[in-house]
């Protein structure tokens, strides 16, 4: 909370002031304040909004919109904040901003979580207030046209602060000038009478057709001899003199005088007489009041007009009525709604009948069409005023032009339905409709289509190429769709199509069908050609889920498979099959949970070779998990298991432990590599934890090598780079595996130099008897030559796979040929059989 304010300060002292001499607090309600609170709620689409002034001891609202109270504690004001920095003061959630998070206003049941308000500053520079807005839900901030229009309204109510104080003085001086009993007169600079009231008149005994133009001098005899200061023209005080009347006579006067400067410079003189009428000096301070006003309606950015109730003739319309109306003031005034515009002016006179007849404020809102074809959206408060002639003889309204707001509210909601690349509907949407659907109980068919290949498109060409495949394939797929079914973008690649009428698993299919078909035809870009593929996964409802989130994940399971089986067409229907597929699966995650959290995970060791000497120089460490009642499962289901349910992190870590253990145990010559998942690199700490094993068993980083694969690479490159470049610094080698069966890109090796790339045994079986499986090994030593890398063939299993590659320039070889993957005791027995000599040295050191 604010802090006590005290008021022994001087420029407090002087500010409360500033705000007494308004003479606004405690009066009641006035419609241009509670308009212009309105205003600001509506346009920030906040819930409350306050012309808030602060007094000694609270704040106070003039006018307020969505708020149950009147005033507040100063101590809990918001608005003091704004007002000590004296600039916009913007809190997107209040209760995590330490000034705010205690206050009564914030943790009270529908407190205050936003809030932004301009100050009030005064033409002296004193800030007596706010125009603030607030809401009990958070938000981001506020956008630069929000901030904007937020600090006009609050220029705004400064200038209808002032404005209701000038007209306040300047009706005292019309009401003492219409009440004196004394004459006022003025004159020009050539002494020309110019101003004559009614106590002149009466004074005087001359109308003010006889005495204006006629000179000032001759309504005084000439001063006396000894009286200086009758000869004085601006004399301090009040001096006698003797009036002249009409039929000659004279009579003494009190006559003060003052210079009366005009707009050419020249001064003239003002006369206060005794028992002079002071109705040519109200004259002009009526006049003066009313160019004040008309200064203040003209410029007024809202829309302001002013009818006669009686007759409904416009009498008023400001420059923005203009604007608005697209009709300049000379061919409004005086005329009719109905006349102005015939096909609505009707619609207008009734609202202003409502408006006689509520007897109060009366707020509508209408599209409005100008006669040159412009639409416009406008809110109009009326409310009655009273005229000279009797009570509610006009009808005063205000019109604000919403366009703009009725505009961004259109793009919000719009954007709220629909995604905005593609302009289909957004995920949020489809779960609505698919919500709706479910509960309605009519069949239909949900398709997920997930585009494969997308991501080599960013990482190749960029996200603008990007944005371009997929708003291409979001144009495909929608022209496959009937007039009943929708599509909606419910993920970066991944679609979701609603077949809703005919035979609806025969339509599926064919749309399925097609959507692969469609997406498989090459997307033209500016840098060449892009090609994509596309897996379907396919349920029915009700037949496959009775929920929303049982579809849901029945058409998830058919995906998958559909992606994990190319070889049948990338389409797959969600099954009972499936189900327990997918049951099976979740039995077997919550037995993975406990084997990790037992570090029941095992590592098994597969020897690297040189291919020059054969010796092993390495050893790839490999995750083997033995499952209680089912026996070995295969790693690339526990492990891509693993990935799906959040573990990954932690088995990978156990496994580097495991591994950098065990390893330390070896001869000194021989390193191990781990490999890690695209999806350790996700988190932050992965340098982190690669340099806590290292420390904890003691082995040197360069006997640590990690193998990634390409996928890794294009996930999100320049943070992968960094962190590999960190990982680098430690000391440790960096292979990259797999290389030529995923999603190569040369430009990976100008980023980045590895230490080894190991070719994937895919091409090392076809070496003997396929030309180009031996041309892209060719290619790839060369490069690794060139660059620098070792090359690791993989999967070798004959000698003469193993003499094919070692003259071909490999530089290491792994492989059946040299030893399956083995247990941690079995290895060491290996490397003691080929490295004794190094073996001993290690037991020795260890």
């Amino acid at each position: 909370m604010q802090p006590p304010v005290t008021l022994a300060s001087r420029p407090e002292m002087e500010r409360l002031d500033a705000l007494a001499s308004l003479d606004i607090l405690d009066t009641p309600a006035e419609a241009e304040f509670d308009v212009l609170a309105e205003l600001a709620r509506t346009t920030l689409g906040a819930a409350s909004a306050a012309v808030s002034l602060v007094d000694g001891h609270r704040q106070w609202f003039k006018a307020r919109s969505g708020i149950p109270f009147s005033e507040t504690p100063r101590d809990v004001a918001f608005c003091q904040h704004a007002m000590d920095e004296r600039t916009l003061l913007v809190v997107t959630d209040a209760s995590l901003d330490p000034r705010f998070r205690d206050n009564p206003l914030v943790v009270q049941a529908g407190g205050i979580r936003f809030y932004a308000g301009v100050p009030l500053l005064l033409a002296s520079g004193h800030c007596v207030g706010t125009l603030c807005v607030f809401d009990p839900t958070p938000r981001t901030g506020l956008t630069d046209f929000e901030s904007a229009t937020l600090r006009r309204l609050a220029d705004l109510a400064v200038e209808l602060l002032e404005a209701r104080r000038e007209r306040q003085l300047a009706d005292v001086a019309a009401r003492v000038v219409e009440a004196t009993p004394d004459a006022v007169v003025a004159a020009d600079a050539d002494g020309r009478i110019a101003f004559w009231n009614t106590s002149a008149q009466r004074l005087f005994g001359k109308t003010a057709e006889m005495a204006i133009g006629a000179p000032f001098d001759a309504l005084f005899a000439p001063p006396s001899e000894g009286d200086s200061a009758g000869r004085n023209p601006f004399a301090p005080a009040p001096f006698e003199r003797l009036a002249v009347c009409a039929d000659g006579s004279t009579r003494p006067v009190e006559l003060s005088l003052a210079p009366w400067p005009n707009e050419k410079g020249a001064d003239g003189v003002v006369a206060l007489v005794r028992d002079i009428t002071d109705r040519k000096a109200l004259a002009r301070e009526r006049e003066d009041a009313r160019t004040l006003l008309d200064n203040i309606v003209t410029h007024l950015p809202a829309m302001l007009f002013v009818k006669n109730a009686a007759t409904r003739e416009y009498v008023l319309i400001n420059t923005a009525g203009e604007r608005v109306m697209g009709r300049p003031a000379s061919e409004v005034i005086g005329r009719t709604d109905r006349e102005l515009f015939p096909a609505q002016g009707a619609d207008y006179e009734r609202r202003d009948i409502a408006a006689v007849e509520a007897g109060g404020s009366h707020v509508f809102e209408s599209a409005f069409l100008r006669d040159d074809g412009a639409a416009a959206r406008l809110r109009t408060t009326r409310v009655l005023i009273d005229g000279p002639e009797r009570r509610a003889q006009y009808i005063l309204g205000i019109t604000e032009d919403m366009t703009p707001a009725r505009t961004a509210e259109a793009e919000a909601l719009r954007r709220s339905l629909y995604d905005d690349l593609t302009g289909l509907l957004n995920r949020s949407q489809a779960g609505e409709r698919l919500h709706r659907m479910v509960a309605a109980g009519a069949p239909f068919a949900m398709l997920s289509v997930d585009l494969g290949r997308f991501r080599t498109v960013n990482a190749n060409w960029g996200e603008a190429a990007g944005d371009r495949v997929l708003v291409e394939a979001a144009q495909r797929l929608r022209r496959l769709l009937g007039p009943a079914d929708w599509i909606a973008r419910v993920g970066v690649d991944e679609f979701a199509i609603m077949v809703i009428q005919g035979d609806l698993e025969a339509r599926a299919m064919l749309i399925a069908k097609d959507a692969i078909r469609a997406v498989s035809e090459p997307f033209i870009l500016p840098a060449g050609h892009a090609h994509l593929g596309a897996a379907v996964g396919v349920v029915l409802a009700p037949r496959d889920g009775s929920t929303a989130e049982a579809l849901r994940e029945n058409v998830d399971l058919a995906l998958h498979r559909a992606k994990s089986t190319p070889e049948q067409g990338g389409i797959c229907v969600f099954s009972a099959e499936l189900d327990a597929a997918a049951r099976d699966r979740r039995t077997l995650e919550a037995d993975l949970r406990v084997a990790v959290a037992a570090d029941a995970i095992e590592l098994y060791y597969q020897p690297l070779v040189c291919a020059r000497t054969g010796r092993i120089t390495s050893a790839e460490a490999l995750a083997r998990w033995t499952h209680p009642t089912r026996g070995p499962i295969r790693p690339d289901v526990f492990i891509s298991l693993a990935e799906e349910c959040g573990l990954i992190d932690r088995l990978g870590e156990q496994l580097l432990h495991q591994a950098c253990r065990e390893a330390q145990t070896w001869p000194e010559a021989i390193r191990v590599a781990v490999n890690l998942s695209p999806l350790q690199f996700g988190s932050d700490r992965l340098v982190e934890i690669v340099g806590e094993a290292l420390a904890a068993s003691g082995l040197k980083p360069n006997r640590l090598q990690l193998e990634v694969t390409e996928g890794l690479v294009i996930r999100d490159v320049e943070r992968t780079f960094r962190q590999l470049e960190a990982l680098r610094a430690l000391g440790i080698q960096v292979l990259i595996d797999d290389f030529g069966v995923g999603y190569s890109s040369l430009s990976y090796f100008q980023r980045f130099r590895f230490d080894k790339v190991k070719i994937d045994k895919s091409f090392v079986d076809d070496i003997l008897d396929n030309r180009p499986a031996k041309a892209i090994i060719a290619a790839v030593v060369g490069l690794g030559q060139a660059l620098g890398m070792g090359i690791v063939a993989e999967g070798v299993e004959t000698a003469d796979q193993m003499e094919v590659l070692a003259a071909m320039g490999c530089t290491h070889l792994q492989g059946y040929l040299f030893s399956p993957p083995l247990p941690a005791p079995a290895f060491i027995a290996l490397v003691r059989a080929s490295h004794p000599r190094e073996t001993e040295a290690a037991a020795i050191a260890v």
